[in-house]
């Protein structure tokens, strides 16, 4: 009589933890939610945005600035790829700006475009663009950058899109993102 319960209670608990490993299994944490199957198509920048031009000024009045940019977004503080709080200043003439012209080459209509200044591998400064940007349109934006963003250095400067909104709703983060540059957020 002692066998049966004794196999009766192995059988008990053996049932209860194949229960709670296929409950753990069907429930998977976002550690392992976040992870890229390997079928998934990452689509590239340049797929998406063709820049045309990307150029920073210290004091835009000695260059004489740029024909045919109009201000883009006009600043103030949002949420960056990295999670940061990036402060981007307003366009001035008397402070330092970028001038970002570029194209949307995707099918699909663009509400938010997140840029990085790269300058010899290194993030110097980010801009953000707000506003309806359609498929092939050309645009020209110039935005404000801190003065902390100078000097540049020998390196030819590049704008790299670093987050799209798009007007559904879905976002793209650029899988080749640059290192991030804790000191973008010290000195606004």
């Amino acid at each position: 009589m002692r066998i049966p319960r004794a196999f009766a209670l192995l059988l008990l608990s053996i049932i209860a933890t194949c229960m709670l490993a296929l409950r753990a299994s069907a429930d998977p944490t976002p550690s392992m939610m976040a992870q890229p199957s390997p079928q998934q198509h990452v689509v590239p920048a340049s797929a998406l945005i063709h820049v045309n031009h990307c150029s920073a000024a210290l004091n835009v009045n000695q260059t004489g600035g740029w024909y045919g940019y109009t201000g883009g977004w006009y600043g103030g503080r949002y949420a960056d790829p990295w999670g940061g709080m990036y402060y981007q200043p307003p366009v001035t003439t008397t402070k330092p700006e970028l001038a970002i012209d570029y194209k949307n080459v995707s099918p699909k209509v663009m509400t938010e475009i997140q840029f990085g200044l790269v300058a010899n591998g290194i993030l110097k400064a980010e801009a953000r663009d707000v506003g309806k940007f359609s498929p092939h349109a050309e645009i020209k934006h110039k935005f404000g950058i801190p003065t902390s963003t100078f000097p540049i250095g020998s390196g030819l400067p590049q704008c790299v899109p670093l987050h799209i909104v798009f007007e559904d709703g879905t976002k793209w983060r650029n899988p080749a993102l640059p290192p991030k540059n804790e000191q973008i957020y010290l000195n606004p």
